[in-house]
This record gives structure tokens, C-alpha cells and sequence, in this order.
């Protein structure tokens, strides 16, 4: 099979190594990719976001299945005009993929079905979220309806912190179109987690589960970022807690979509909160994680890519995967003053050496090459996913660090508290 995977972060380096593994693929091309992506597939200069480019490239290359990354070309529909095209797609339509393209979509599905989450209201006009913040009091999530990259949610500890919040979305235009409604929900105590299921419309099956580290700085300090680590297994997501989280959250979703003309095919990725009351949905993403596809990929035993076919074709109530009982631990490396302002085109040093730690796999999420083409250069907010598997969660994040520590980029930095969670659970 020619097989074509569209974006260029490390969830599309994690996906692209793992493709590239399979022999069901022939030949692999990322559009637009990276400088790692490269070393496994042919990298072709066209945008994620470029709907027409990349159903032309698809059509030119006589590309069998299309493996759809990032969010964003699904919400805009890029797996609908694939598939108008009639080639064959691994990702949601983009009337499914609303579950991350609006909140307030998700959350008025969730209220029709009875799915366990947070309690909330939307909002366009300021004066009313304002006062349903001072009738509901703090703390207090704030979110921006659409797509911000991770970027735009608030957890707010006062009132005041909330109505500014609010105030910066819908009158500073913060987050442009994807922040002119907000949605505005209670704040769920508990631990977080994220769920990843293949659906192909009307089955789904679990995914090793993964927790991931939101916040930029150790200790869960600073603001919410597209994420800075992540880990697999979760302790928090045993067999029984994602037996539960699957028919309370993920299959009510499932059959709600398809009652609603909008099967979803494609991976579909429940971030959750677990507290006392059992897991509730914070959000949904139609896409892998990032970073946690990273982590996933490397546990990942089966073939990748039958898994993903059977969810643009259907029999997944058919489907197995195996997994390695090993830990795997990813580190985001980041350029510095991110998840705000930073600068691009450092370049990155030393990562051969690092690469060759035992059980370490780097992939690339924001770099591209010098235009000699000898050196790695830093292209992105977060540049690099230090990833490594071993047997224990401690043993792969000593591993993750010793790589971190070989890298030259004084243009980067990282958190150094990855999976702090399960190494205190631990005897």
C-alpha cells in the first residue's frame, strides 16, 4: 500500500515510524513532515491545512490510505473530500470531528445522552458569563469553543481570573473566531487521564491507556500548554476504569453520533477526570494525543496499520491489539518562552548520541533542516519528544533524561517532573 500521512509533529513522527514498520506499506509520504520525519518517509512540501493540495497529492502519488494527524484538516473537512475523491481515510468527517472543533457541541451531545461530565453553560455575550461566574463562584474553567491548540482553557482560581478570562475571548479576540462563544463549566476535582479508542462508526476498542502533563513548568506550574510529557501505562486507567469509562462516556458517544448522521471513524480521544464519582469527560479530541500517540506507539506490538484500515472499513468488534508490558515516557522539549512568545531557527546539537541511550526513541516535533541540509533546526513551540520504553515508569524516565541531558539546545528547555503521579504510587 502507498500510504500518505498529513502533519508535521511528533504524533506524525510517532505514526509514521510505526507505519513505516508495517509490511502492508510500500511506500510512505508526510506532508508536509519534519527533519525526523524524513529519515522514514518521504517528506512533500504541502500544508496540513491545505485541503486542495493535499487531496491533489493523494490523487498524483495514486496514494491507497491517507492517515489524517493533526485536528485542524479534519475539522475543515479534509477526510469528507478524501473520501469524495474515493480514496480510502483514517479520520472523522468533519460533521464528527465537531467533537473537538466546538465545546459546546460536545458538551450539548453529552447533556443529550447523559454522559457523565462537568456541569456548564454557553456563552457570546460578556455581561451574561459574568454574571453566571458570580452566581457560580470559584474555582472555575473557562474555555474557548474552537480550536486553540491546547491553548485555550482557563482554570481559574478567582472570579476575577475567570472574568478576564472571559473578557480576553470575547471582546479581546484572543483566540480570533475559534473564542467568540466560551463555554464555562464547573471545576472537577480529581486526577486526568486520557482514553484513546478506535471507532470505525459503530464499534470501538481501547487503546493502552496514557496520562499526559498539561501545565509547562514542574510541579504543574504555568499555563496550559499542548502538553509537555507524557506516560503509558496510566495506574489511574486499570482494566476496570476504562471498562467503565468505555460504556459510560466513549460508547454513548459512539451511538449518539450515528443516530445523529455523523458515525465517527477514526481514533477518538476522551481526556477524562477521575475523582470520587468515578471518570467524567473534560474534552473530547478526534485525533491522537500529542504527545501521547508518542508513548503509545512505542508499546504498540501489533501492526499499526490494519488497526487504522479497520477503522475506515468497519469489523473492529473483531479486532485485537497487544501490547508491551513495558512503561514508555516521552519529555517535550520545548524552544524557550513557550507556550507564549519564542523564537525559531536555533539550531539542535547532539542528537545522534542521545538517540543511541538504551531503549530511546527522539521524535520530531517542530524542526526542519538548514538549507545546506546538515543541521536540525528548531521549528515550533515544542521541538522534540524524548521517548524511551523499559520495563519500569522510573527506569524509562531515567532513560528519557539521559537523553534530554546528551542534547545541545540551549534554545530549549523541558520539565523534569514527567510521570511524578505513578512514581508516587509506587512502593
Amino acid at each position: 500500500m502507498r500510504i500518505l500521512v498529513v502533519g508535521s509533529g511528533g504524533r506524525e513522527h510517532a505514526l509514521c515510524w510505526a507505519i513505516a514498520a508495517s509490511p502492508l506499506c510500500t511506500k510512505l509520504l508526510c506532508a508536509p513532515g519534519n527533519a525526523g520525519i524524513a529519515q522514514v518517509a518521504e517528506c512533500v512540501e504541502v500544508g496540513a491545512e491545505d485541503t486542495a493540495g493535499q487531496v491533489a497529492l493523494a490523487r498524483r502519488e495514486k496514494i491507497d490510505f491517507v492517515v489524517v494527524g493533526p485536528e485542524g484538516p479534519l475539522v475543515a473537512g479534509l477526510a469528507d473530500r478524501l473520501a469524495e475523491a474515493g480514496i480510502k481515510v483514517f479520520g472523522p468527517s468533519a460533521k464528527a470531528a465537531q467533537l473537538e472543533g466546538s465545546k459546546g457541541f460536545t458538551k450539548d451531545l453529552c447533556r443529550r445522552h447523559n454522559i457523565p461530565t462537568a456541569a456548564y453553560e454557553c456563552f457570546t455575550d460578556v455581561a451574561k458569563a459574568e454574571a453566571y461566574i458570580k452566581a457560580q463562584g470559584a474555582p472555575i474553567v473557562v474555555k474557548a469553543d474552537g480550536l486553540a491548540a491546547g491553548k485555550g482553557v482557563v482554570v481559574a482560581e478567582t472570579e476575577q481570573q475567570a472574568i478576564d478570562a472571559v473578557r480576553d475571548m470575547l471582546a479581546g479576540n484572543r483566540f480570533g473566531t475559534a473564542g467568540a462563544s466560551v463555554v464555562i463549566e464547573e471545576f472537577m476535582e480529581g486526577e486526568e487521564a486520557s482514553l484513546f479508542a478506535l471507532c470505525d462508526g459503530e464499534h470501538a476498542l481501547a487503546l493502552a491507556g496514557a496520562q499526559d502533563h498539561k501545565r509547562v513548568f514542574d510541579g504543574d506550574k504555568g499555563p496550559n500548554t499542548g502538553g509537555m510529557g507524557a506516560y503509558s501505562p496510566a495506574p489511574i486507567l486499570d482494566a476496570a476504569m476504562v471498562e467503565r469509562a468505555m460504556h459510560e462516556i466513549v460508547l454513548p458517544t459512539i451511538r449518539g453520533l450515528k443516530a445523529d448522521g455523523a458515525p465517527y471513524k477514526g481514533v477518538l480521544y476522551a481526556g477524562l477526570m477521575i475523582g470520587p464519582k468515578g471518570p467524567r469527560l473534560v474534552e473530547y479530541n478526534c485525533r491522537f494525543g500529542d504527545p501521547e500517540c508518542q508513548v503509545l506507539m512505542m508499546r504498540l506490538k501489533s501492526d499499526i496499520v490494519p488497526a487504522l484500515m479497520a477503522c475506515a472499513d468497519g469489523g473492529l468488534d473483531h479486532f485485537d491489539l497487544r501490547w508491551s508490558d513495558e512503561a514508555a515516557l516521552t519529555v517535550v522539549m520545548a524552544a524557550n518562552g513557550y507556550p507564549e512568545t519564542y523564537e525559531k531557527g536555533s539550531e539542535i546539537r547532539n542528537l545522534e548520541a542521545a538517540g543511541k541511550v538504551e531503549g530511546v526513541q527522539i521524535f520530531h516535533a517542530g524542526t526542519r533542516f538548514s538549507p545546506d541540509g546538515k543541521h536540525v533546526l528548531a521549528n515550533g513551540g515544542r521541538v522534540l519528544n524524548v521517548t524511551a520504553m523499559a520495563p519500569t515508569v522510573e527506569e524509562a524516565r531515567s532513560r528519557a533524561y539521559r537523553a534530554v541531558d546528551l542534547i545541545d539546545w540551549p534554545g530549549g528547555f523541558c520539565r523534569h517532573d514527567i510521570a511524578w503521579r505513578a512514581v508516587a504510587r509506587r512502593p
